[in-house]
């Protein structure tokens, strides 16, 4: 039965309840079964209220009805309206009822919660229904405040467009062929670019090149690991790359994160990992950077139980405050660490080029696998980057737009400041093309994503990055590479008026 309702109905007041129950039944049945019965009938309820399945002005059950379709106890569905109400999912009306807010009526879902709660597609296998089910980036890749995106339009064409043709005019040929491995030259300018920056010991044949840090990781998932084997990953962490692990029939462990980085306890290495993905230099979403001390302890446990560490050295070129700490590859005494870095955050996005550093002992079967999996190409763009390069072109942008980018950030956080001293919390901030803040007031971020949508900005919701939803801390990433200080100035009072409303209607509620 199809579960989505509300539009083929002229009064939400009268629409059949047992429909309704039967929309609940159904998130409820597909919501993870690991928390709480009153945890996950509150995450079914604000899905079905997120996806539209419960449109705005729907009357709700009572707590009564809905506890004897749903066999539950009445308390569990009191404590899911009454959190509900809290925030402003649901609005209670005087003799009426409890409906579904009618300010959330057509409003856009555009982020969700990390756990989506979805109806199975027809014709795919679970794997893809699993796939399906989890997106959670949007088709609007540009705007305030969109986190990880550069400023393209300060990317110096000119003289990219004057490589791209100097190899599309000049024995083109052979660089219309595959590139199993990447690029030599290309490989080799990286090598010495790491070097110098990261200190890190490589020779240019331990680099292969993929399209994309996904396709590195999934890479990594098939060479490395056996369907079901465990990856640990931060939490919060990277939404795509639980994704990748997941696809590829790795089972995530979520290993939480302190101030000091990924903080492992010794009763997680009892159930060791296969892989462990970590971004270090500059966290993501958080910006924490993992100390030197639990650099060492991860490399040491990594070692001592069979793991590979992956290590992701996101934003390791945007650095404004501290100087970067020593890489994971650089320090490993065990060629225990893969490397991975991407050409994203400097050039641009759609470039599509990354890259992985390997252990001497992986370095031919990863080429093996690489080729026979992907069939990589695209070295007309290899060979414009590697000049691009060499020529000191791809330094000279980075040091331009590390100034850009900390005027940005600093005109962020003076405008949020202003407004919302005490109400948030900076997490990080000393790297990278986002900013992190917590809610210091136990407030629904994915509210004050979708109130935020509205007036044309773009917030991630922190819940987002969660693997265990009943563990969330609420909070916000602001991306401010791709926005210029102007437009900082006149958004970031809308994202301060958004938050303001909502901490407002929670003190209201509070109150009666």
């Amino acid at each position: 039965m199809d579960a989505t309702i509300g539009n083929h109905f002229e009064k939400h007041e009268e629409m059949d309840k047992t429909l309704i129950c039967e929309v609940i039944r159904q998130s409820l049945a597909q919501a993870d079964s690991a928390q709480l019965l009153r945890n996950r009938l509150y995450l079914s309820l604000r899905q079905a209220i997120l996806d539209h399945r419960l449109e705005g002005g729907t009357l709700l059950p009572s707590s009564r009805q809905l506890c004897q379709e749903l066999a539950i106890g009445r308390k569990t569905v009191v404590h899911a309206y009454e959190q509900l109400l809290m925030e402003g999912y649901l609005e209670s009306r005087a003799g009426s009822g409890t409906y579904v807010s009618e300010a959330l009526s057509g409003r856009s879902a555009f982020i969700t919660p990390r756990r989506l709660i979805g109806t199975r597609r027809e014709g795919l296998s679970r794997r893809g229904n699993q796939i399906a089910s989890q997106g959670a980036s949007s088709t609007i890749q540009r705007g305030a405040f969109i986190p990880g995106v550069p400023d393209t339009d300060l990317f110096p064409f000119a003289v990219w467009r004057r490589l791209m043709g100097k190899y599309t005019n000049k024995n083109m040929a052979r660089f219309l062929d595959y590139a199993s491995s990447g690029y030599g030259p290309l490989k080799t300018v990286i090598a010495e670019y790491l070097s110098v920056t990261r200190l890190m010991k490589c020779q240019a044949r331990q680099i292969v090149l993929l399209n994309g840090t996904h396709q590195a990781l999934d890479l990594c998932a098939r060479m490395l690991c056996d369907v079901g084997d465990r990856v640990w990953i931060e939490e919060p962490g990277y939404w795509g790359a639980r994704n990748v692990m997941t696809a590829a029939g790795l089972t995530p462990v979520p290993i939480p994160l302190d101030e000091r980085g990924i903080a492992p306890r010794p009763q997680d290495w009892k159930n060791s990992p296969r892989l462990i993905y970590v971004s270090p230099s500059s966290q993501y979403p958080t910006g924490t950077v993992l100390a030197l001390d639990r650099r060492l302890e991860l490399l040491e446990g990594a070692d001592s139980h069979g793991a590979w560490i992956i290590e992701d050295d996101y934003d390791n070129e945007q650095h404004y405050d501290k100087s970067t700490v020593a890489s994971l590859f650089g320090l490993s005494q065990k060629q225990r660490v893969i490397y991975l870095g991407t050409f994203s955050k400097v050039m641009f996005p759609g470039l599509r080029l990354a890259y992985m550093v390997l252990p001497e002992d992986l370095v031919e079967a990863f080429q093996v696998g690489n080729s026979e999996l992907y069939r990589g190409g695209r070295l007309i763009e290899q060979a414009a980057l590697a000049e691009f390069i060499a020529d000191g072109h791809f330094t000279a942008h980075i040091k331009r737009m590390r100034s850009v980018y900390k005027e940005r950030r600093d005109c962020l956080c003076e405008a949020l400041d202003k407004r919302l001293a005490g109400a948030i919390e900076l997490s990080g901030g000393h790297a990278g093309l986002q900013l992190l803040y917590y809610f210091t007031e136990p407030i629904d971020d994915a509210m004050v994503a979708s109130d935020a949508m509205s007036k044309g900005l773009i917030v991630r919701p922190l819940s987002m990055y969660y693997q265990d939803q009943g563990q969330v801390r609420s909070g916000m990433n602001l991306g401010y590479g791709g926005v210029s200080v102007e437009r900082i100035r006149t958004a970031a009072p809308m994202l301060a008026d958004v938050i303001e409303a909502r901490l407002l209607r929670r003190e209201r509620l509070r109150r009666t």
